[in-house]
């Protein structure tokens, strides 16, 4: 039990471990978890929009694939090109004393391999998500996200996720309440 309740910690410290790029990015923030949370919920959209894909995996998907930045920190583009990470090793360690840590590690794995439907869907989730992120602050009137979109809808692998992703552009990110005053 103490290796389950270890995790729970773990996990628990993405809310204290910010997104780095947006540093880069000259504005916005967000923690890995609050950036977790929306992934997971864009997941939960993608699985109604895909029925054909298993929506508990994509949602576990979605869940775990940033829990190793509770280990490694969030590496962004910049330090990915100079910082090599031993994933496998992270996994396992992760993983070790849990009863369910092969679970865990094939999750990670699949996340990262991007073979299967749900982990190509729960890549456009994470996606997804920064994409809100960037039109919230273009709607707020900052320049630089509009410069980085393009990058990251480059990112996107499924049909459904560049739906999404479209809309996204086309929506106004406060008409969701301002509709209903």
């Amino acid at each position: 039990m103490k290796d389950v309740i270890n995790l729970l910690f773990e996990a628990r410290i993405l809310k204290e471990i910010p997104r780095t790029g947006y540093h880069f990015l000259g504005s916005g923030r967000e923690s890995v978890a609050e950036h977790a949370f929306s992934t997971i919920f864009i997941g939960y959209v993608l699985s109604k929009m895909v029925p054909e894909a298993d929506a508990l995996k994509l949602l576990q998907l979605c869940l775990v694939h940033d829990l190793p930045e509770a280990r490694t920190g969030d590496l962004n583009y910049v330090h990915k090109k100079y910082l090599n990470i031993d994933g496998a090793k992270v996994f396992k360690d992760i993983a070790s004393g849990l009863p369910f840590g092969d679970h865990i590690i094939a999750l990670l794995e699949e996340f990262d391999q991007s073979e299967t439907l749900e982990s190509r869907l729960a890549n456009d989730a994470d996606q997804l998500s920064f994409i809100l992120e960037l039109k919230v602050l273009s709607d707020r009137g900052d320049r630089p996200p509009e410069k980085w979109l393009r990058y990251v809808l480059s990112r996107l692998k499924t049909e459904a996720g560049k739906e999404i992703a479209r809309e996204i552009l086309k929506t106004e990110s406060d008409e969701w309440w301002f509709d209903r005053i």
